[in-house]
């Protein structure tokens, strides 16, 4: 059993930027939720989780 945030992951279209949303911020993104932190592109999901390998490579918007 694993215990800590699930994230949703993103890879930016435009710019190609890694990313990360916490669940819980669903609320106070809004419709900006999933939205790359540099180009506001909204990003392609590539994955839902915890923390994972690979995290290292995602910004964790917040």
């Amino acid at each position: 059993m694993t215990y800590g945030a699930l994230y949703w992951y993103y890879e930016c279209p435009n710019c190609g930027k890694k990313f990360k949303y916490a669940t819980d911020l669903f609320t106070v993104f809004g419709d900006d939720f999933g939205h790359c932190p540099e180009c506001d592109t909204p990003g392609k999901f590539l994955k839902e989780g915890a923390i994972s390998k690979d995290d290292r490579e995602f910004v964790e918007v917040d």
